[in-house]
């Protein structure tokens, strides 16, 4: 069983940057595959960004490439989302998951992750 909470959210202007925080519970944090989804209003969940356990191989939407970086502490039990550039486009609720237990890849699937946090509101202004 794993616990998530993110953190981080607000509202910036276009251009600014922020970074997302998702606290881990549990010993084996360091097995789970982690991934960053959002949901713009009125809009369905999309992949944002994942990362494997190992920390290599991560992988990106296209919208995000190049101004977002998933990266994680497992000593920390944490995995951090820094969006820079930030679009009107971003603004969305933006949750993390965790993946399957030991998982090698970088998931892109909701359907692949197991266990999800509650969302935290990021709102980018024009």
């Amino acid at each position: 069983q794993v616990q998530l909470v993110e953190s981080g959210g607000g509202l910036v202007q276009a251009g600014d940057s922020l970074r997302l925080s998702c606290a881990a519970s549990g010993r084996t944090f360091s097995m789970y595959p982690m991934g960053w989804f959002r949901q713009p209003p009125g809009k369905i969940r999309e992949f944002v960004a994942s990362i494997p356990w190992s920390g290599s191989g991560t992988n990106y939407a296209g919208s995000v490439k190049g101004r977002f970086t998933i990266s994680r502490d497992n000593s920390k039990n944490r995995v951090y989302l820094q969006m820079n550039s930030l679009k009107p486009e971003d603004t969305a609720v933006y949750y993390c998951a965790a993946g399957p237990y030991g998982g090698t890849y970088s998931y892109t699937r909701g359907s692949e992750y197991n266990y999800w946090g509650q969302g935290t509101q990021v709102t980018v202004s024009s």
